[in-house]
């Protein structure tokens, strides 16, 4: 996360003399070290060239694209730069871009105002024919106008960055599915190969049996290492410390095999436990607080979208877990949304301290009652994703969605669990959910907005639908019903 960075690279052209570039020159590194110091990006700016010629921008672009460090390119025009210029570097750039449409003056002075000050504060001028040549190329990009020491427009870049960050996630991720997905599910289901051309990711499977034997492999002071480590963050709540030594156990063998394939997100099936005697529970809910993306009976798009949210949040492994719709509480006036899952919510959404329980699991092939965090949701406003596959193209769905403490203490209840209110509300939100395909597993974020998501799937180039607390079934409707024109007419 220290190395990513991403490059400034401002327009310019000769007209205006060598005395006009300079300036240009030092303002804009001015700007970029005022930036770095604000504390409001996440990553590092660096300032890389005023490009005033064709072969300066292709050239910056080019060594964008290969270089592992560069996360994405933002532009500014503090002069007038023939548009032209930039198409040979534009249509060749494969890194996220932003076009930071601001200015290096806060306001017009009255009194210094000639011609020779408007020659070199043009950036209104320059930013719009900068501006053209993008839409002109259909470039997906991100747009921020404002000034540039302003702490909004600071916070809007910064999210930004890490809109492209989670790209760079997406780009080189691998996904490890433990067996197959749950038995005729269908929206767990998916194409691989359009997905890995997409989105980037490589999705392939490992046998259970090949875990069980790593499993077996794990020394009783690895064991004694990981419990220690679970003792220190939460309570324990059982006196079943076997159970706990399994899930160490379980984690331990997962994260190795993950770590050697340099895979960052996985997925299991409680139908297929083969020589396991609990479900991963525990050991899934610790791994997804260290950054691993997790999908439950083998949902292998939410799982790569948990891994791809967490790196966009905060510290690059934000509030952000697998989550799946329940039960409602349909009550006038009280209708609330309950999400929870068989065991595995990451503790990165508690809003208490998470503790171990072990419980009898009443599905799937568990020999042994499996450990597991137990905890309550924080409140606050939050999303939920869902990344789809309609054949053909995808689409990401995600909805508001505003976390409330659980209404009710449910002591019988023994897994992790968080209730929210939808936008615009429960069941109008249920009707656009479904009539959009939203899946029933979804990544729930704190952190990440949906801005970010649309500013992702514009990225990456796909379908995005949002509900809101305005959106309405009828809206929706025709939404999608143009939704489906446009993206068979390419």
């Amino acid at each position: 996360m220290e190395n990513r960075e991403f490059w400034f690279v401002v327009g310019s052209q000769f007209l205006y003399g060598p005395e006009v570039l300079e300036i240009v020159d030092k303002r804009a590194a001015e700007m970029t070290e005022a930036l770095n110091a604000s504390g409001n990006l996440p990553y590092k700016l660096v300032y890389k060239v005023t490009a005033k010629t064709n072969q300066e921008i292709a050239d910056v672009v080019k060594e964008a694209n290969y270089n592992d460090n560069c996360c994405g390119i933002i532009t500014w025009c503090h002069t007038f730069s023939p548009s032209k210029m930039w198409i040979n570097g534009f249509v060749n750039l494969q890194k996220p871009y932003c076009h930071l449409a601001t200015q290096y003056n806060l306001e017009i002075p009255n009194e210094e105002i000639d011609m020779d000050f408007m020659n070199l504060n043009q950036a209104a001028h320059g930013d719009r024919e900068h501006g053209f040549i993008a839409a002109r190329l259909r470039m997906p990009r991100k747009v921020i106008a404002g000034y540039w020491k302003d702490e909004s427009v600071q916070k809007r870049l910064g999210a930004w960055m890490r809109t492209a960050v989670g790209v760079a996630v997406s780009r080189k991720l691998k996904v490890m599915r433990f067996g197959d997905n749950m038995r005729e599910v269908a929206v767990t289901e998916g194409d691989k190969v359009e997905v890995q051309a997409k989105l980037g990711w490589q999705v392939n499977t490992w046998a259970v049996g090949d875990l069980v034997k790593v499993m077996n492999a794990v020394t009783e002071e690895e064991i004694d290492a990981l419990v220690a480590e679970y003792k220190a963050n939460y309570d324990i709540a059982t006196d079943n410390m076997e159970a706990i030594r399994y899930q160490a156990k379980e984690e331990i063998a997962m994260k190795k095999m993950m770590d050697a394939e340099g895979c960052k997100a996985f997925a299991n099936t409680f139908q297929d436990l083969y020589g396991m005697e609990q479900l991963p529970g525990l050991a899934s809910q610790h791994l997804m607080a260290q950054g691993y993306g997790y999908g439950g009976e083998g949902d292998w798009k939410v799982s790569a979208m948990t891994a791809i949210m967490k790196a966009m949040g905060e510290n690059g492994n934000g509030a952000s877990g697998f989550m799946e719709d329940y039960t409602y509480h349909l009550v006038p006036g009280q209708q609330y949304s309950l999400g929870a899952h068989m065991l595995e919510v990451c503790p990165s959404l508690a809003g208490n301290k998470p503790r171990i329980e072990t419980h009898f699991l009443g599905i799937g092939m568990n020999e042994k009652d499996p450990a597991r965090l137990v905890f309550e949701g924080k409140e606050g406003d939050a999303i939920v994703v869902s990344l789809i596959d309609m054949g053909g193209r995808l689409r990401l769905i995600c909805q508001d969605i505003h976390c409330v403490k659980p209404i009710m203490p449910m002591p019988n209840l023994p897994v992790a669990r968080v209730m929210w209110q939808a936008m615009p509300n429960l069941t109008t939100g249920v009707e656009c959910w479904i009539t959009a395909g939203g899946a029933h597993h979804t990544v729930l974020s704190y952190d990440v907005t949906a801005e970010q998501m649309k500013d992702w799937a514009n990225i990456m180039g796909i379908e995005y639908v949002h509900i809101g607390k305005d959106t309405t079934v009828e809206g929706l409707e025709q939404q999608l019903f143009l939704n489906d024109l446009a993206w068979k007419l390419q």
